[in-house]
């Protein structure tokens, strides 16, 4: 049985999902979130300048910042530390 996923492993999905621009609902079905809990964690990711919003073609986007960066290395690494493997999330 797999266990819950913690809320750092969640941002480490977004994060990674958005490393090229993505809609709302595409983070929200990739990343196996409902929309009210996906919203508060874009929010906090948004509110930390992890990810920024962009418009393209009335379509808003949202992308990984270079700030996200540094939060995925530590994360990847803490994570291969504690469970002698990578993070998995197959994009």
């Amino acid at each position: 049985m797999k266990q819950k996923r913690t809320h750092y492993e969640i941002f480490w999905e977004i994060l990674t999902f958005c490393k090229k621009p993505k809609t709302f609902t595409s983070i929200i079905n990739r990343c196996n979130l409902n929309s009210k809990i996906g919203q508060k964690h874009i929010e906090f990711l948004k509110k930390k300048q992890y990810l920024v919003e962009t418009e393209d073609n009335g379509m808003t986007l949202l992308t990984s910042t270079e700030q996200a960066k540094e939060y995925l290395a530590l994360f990847t690494k803490t994570y291969r530390e504690l469970f002698d493997n990578s993070p998995e999330f197959k994009l």
